[in-house]
């Protein structure tokens, strides 16, 4: 099986990260409808919510686009060779649109105005190194995966990681430059103010290049192929190809 045709890992990626935005969003509103008054409650729901989504998201498009969701594991992954430079910046604004969607969405199902810029403020030193850390994880993970070829669990993992990360990381391990800023769009729970945005993206650019150096010091025998399988195989190199299979 040749791999899918760009245009459609493009529309598997918007399509991902709208279902993407709209569960973490979503959530995180039901969760203030539902526990009103405890905050502890609402991200509890909020958490699992995210991480089994998160998984059944994963499913759905990975095996078109390797459900990327995330600008830093598709800039991480062309940087190990397993996605084009080109293709890395095509999936750039396609991630970032659905995100916005997807917490339109979210509004938009909870009958709330669809834009609503939020006004939460999560910019600090401690949240800035909370998403250092969550990204690193994150990356960490996912490359792990690849080079042990065990691509099969990182659904679960990536779920349980990221739910798990709710709660170990003061900032709620965004991890994803897409998702905080779909998530300016939703003053709700999962929201964050548009001032607080740059300062998570930094720390996750900073994360994802972090977790490429440990990655390289750690599995130093990461092959093309595998990067490309990183989260799902979608496809096999062509015909000929000189890509090496991953070794143990």
């Amino acid at each position: 099986m040749r791999e899918p045709a760009l245009w459609r890992r493009l529309i598997a990626e918007g399509l991902g990260c709208t279902f993407l935005a709209a569960i973490v969003v979503g959530s995180g509103i039901a969760a203030q409808h539902l526990s009103p008054g405890n905050t502890g409650l609402q991200l509890l729901e909020n958490a699992l919510a995210t991480a089994a989504g998160l998984y059944a998201v994963i499913l759905m498009v990975g095996g078109v686009s390797g459900a990327h969701l995330n600008p830093v594991v598709s800039f991480v992954d062309a940087a190990f060779g397993g996605l084009s430079w080109r293709d890395a910046l095509a999936y750039l604004p396609v991630q970032v649109a659905g995100c916005i969607c997807g917490a339109l969405l979210a509004n938009a199902m909870f009958a709330l105005p669809l834009v609503s810029i939020s006004t939460k403020h999560r910019a600090s030193g401690p949240h800035f190194v909370s998403e250092i850390v969550a990204t690193l994880g994150l990356i960490l993970l996912i490359f792990a995966l690849a080079r042990t070829k065990r691509v099969s669990a990182t659904p679960a993992a990536v779920g349980a990681y990221i739910g798990a990360a709710y709660f170990f990381t003061s900032s709620t391990s965004f991890a994803n430059p897409a998702i905080a800023v779909g998530r300016m769009f939703s003053n709700t729970f999962a929201g964050i103010a548009p001032s607080s945005v740059p300062t998570f993206v930094v720390a996750e650019i900073a994360g994802g290049i972090l977790a490429f150096v440990v990655v390289k010091v750690l599995y130093p025998d990461l092959t093309q192929r595998a990067a490309s399988d990183i989260i799902m195989p979608h496809h096999d190199p062509a015909p000929n190809s000189s890509i090496e299979s991953p070794t143990s």
